[in-house]
């Protein structure tokens, strides 16, 4: 009896966030969804909405459907980060565009005192790889023209799956040819951890509010260094400084 070949389907950790914005040098996570993947099946999910101690913009209320309501008695990142970290311990990250999660990761990760140097499979570059050049590689479009069924557009849980079911239909069809393009690679995202505020400069930055009567929609207490200072430098440069009596 000819025993039939046993072929790994792949074991990573699914993974997606949404966020304030699009850079993690100024913007925070909202919601975390990761889907631990052994062998190409589901062993168990993760999601957590984030307090990012700030409003959100309309822009991504409607991209979300995520309101300040649903996150103000949320967890902030430094609450749930262990947790997430033992989740993500023993497989490479999978995700569309997977750099994008990784740098916002590593940065929570980094300034809440943990390492977290990992590889990652993209399968946006198997999109760009296996897809026409002319169709559009977004996640929801990758989605539809591989016929991998898709949840609630950017919500975390529903994209990680998505991107777990992508690159397992990808796979199903590629796999044999091209084995090497499925393999995880280094992720390179470098970053130091970041000191909170100062009182000192805590202080600079409420008089600067109150004296310009300006309302600030982050909360001051939740800010690094870095952060208060290009706050306070965008306030003077807008305003100008407090006036010497």
């Amino acid at each position: 009896m000819k025993m039939e070949q046993i072929v790994d389907r792949g074991s990573y950790i699914a993974i997606d966030l949404e966020t304030t914005g699009l850079d993690p040098k100024t913007e925070r996570i909202i919601e975390i969804g990761a889907v631990c993947v052994e062998d190409g099946e589901i062993k168990k999910e993760f999601s957590s909405l984030i307090n990012p101690c700030r409003e959100l913009s309309d822009h991504i209320r409607q991209l979300t459907g995520i309101d300040d309501d649903m996150l103000k008695d949320a967890p902030e990142i430094k609450d749930i980060i262990g947790e997430l970290m033992d989740c993500c311990r023993d497989f490479p990250l999978l995700g569309h565009h997977i750099i994008f999660d990784y740098s916002f990761l590593k940065r929570a990760a980094v300034n809440c005192g943990y390492q977290f140097e990992k590889e990652g499979i993209d399968t946006l570059a198997l999109c760009r790889t296996f897809m026409p050049e002319n169709e559009r590689k977004n996640l929801a479009c990758a989605c539809s023209f591989f016929h991998v069924e898709i949840g609630k557009n950017h919500r975390a849980l529903s994209d990680a799956r998505a991107a777990h079911f992508l690159y397992q239909s990808i796979r199903d069809m590629h796999f044999a040819s091209a084995p090497a393009l499925f393999s995880a690679n280094p992720l390179i995202y470098r970053i130091k951890r970041e000191q909170p505020a100062s009182k000192k400069q805590k202080e600079v930055l409420r008089d600067l509010i109150k004296y310009h009567k300006i309302s600030l929609t982050v909360q001051i207490d939740s800010l690094t260094r870095n952060e208060v200072s290009r706050i306070t430098d965008k306030i003077i440069s807008q305003y100008g400084r407090i006036a010497k009596r």
